[in-house]
C-alpha cells in the first residue's frame, strides 16, 4: 500500500507507549497504523514525524505522510493498518475550524455504557462496522475518580456516557477547564477481560 497522508485525530497512550489514529485527508476515511497483525502499539521511535526543523512526535491535527503496509483488521478494529519502515514526514496541520470538516455523525458510540462485550463482536452479533469516531458532544466534564483513573462524562445524542480518557494531555486540559471545543475522538479498545472498553483517545 503506497504512502497515505492522514490527519493525525489520536495519539493516546496505550501500554506506556502509542495508539495513534487518523483520517485520510481525501475519502476522510479512517486509519489505524499499528506495529503487527495482533494490533499492537507503536513504539516511541515508530511515531516521530520529520521536517525541515527536525524530528518530533506525531500530534493531533498534524498532518502526517505515513508509510503503510498490509491491511490488518481485527474484528473489534476493522482500520488497522501495519506500518511499514519509512520515516513519517509532517505536511503542515489542520485548524481548530477545519477539525469540523473530520467529524463523523453515528448515532451512538456502540450503544450505551463505557464497553461492548468481545464475544459478540466475534460472534457477530454486535458488527463493529468502524472503532473511531470523533464526535462533537454537549455537558462534557472531565474528572478523576475515587481510584485516580482519567475520566469525563458527556452526552451525545441524548445518551449520557462515563468513560476513560487515554489523553496524554488530559491533566493539562483538565487543569484550564476552560475552551474546550467538545469535540472527542473516541475509540474502541482492544479486548480485555472479555470486554472491549469505548476509550476517549483525544479531547480536543
Amino acid at each position: 500500500m503506497p504512502s497515505k497522508t492522514i490527519v493525525i485525530l489520536a495519539n493516546s497512550l496505550k501500554h506506556s507507549q502509542h495508539c495513534v489514529a487518523g483520517k485520510c485527508i481525501v475519502t476522510k476515511k479512517w486509519l489505524r497504523p499499528v506495529a503487527d497483525a495482533r494490533g499492537s502499539e507503536l513504539s516511541h521511535a515508530q511515531v516521530v514525524y520529520e521536517n525541515p526543523h527536525g524530528k518530533f512526535t506525531a500530534k493531533p491535527k498534524q498532518k502526517i505522510i505515513i508509510g503503510l503496509g498490509s491491511h490488518a483488521p481485527l474484528p473489534n478494529q476493522p482500520e488497522n493498518y501495519i506500518v511499514d519502515n519509512s520515516v513519517w514526514q509532517q505536511n503542515y496541520s489542520i485548524s481548530d475550524d477545519e477539525l469540523r470538516h473530520y467529524l463523523d455523525m453515528p448515532d451512538n458510540l456502540w450503544g450505551e455504557g463505557d464497553r461492548v462485550p468481545y464475544p459478540k463482536i466475534v460472534s457477530g452479533s454486535i458488527a463493529i462496522n468502524q472503532s473511531l469516531y470523533l464526535i462533537k458532544v454537549d455537558n462534557l466534564s472531565l474528572y478523576k475518580n475515587q481510584h485516580n483513573k482519567r475520566r469525563a462524562k458527556f452526552d451525545y445524542k441524548n445518551i449520557s456516557y462515563d468513560l476513560a480518557a487515554t489523553d496524554p494531555q488530559f491533566d493539562n486540559i483538565a487543569n484550564k477547564n476552560q475552551g474546550l471545543s467538545s469535540i472527542l475522538c473516541i475509540s474502541l479498545g482492544e479486548n480485555f477481560e472479555g470486554n472491549c472498553y469505548k476509550l476517549i483517545a483525544t479531547i480536543f
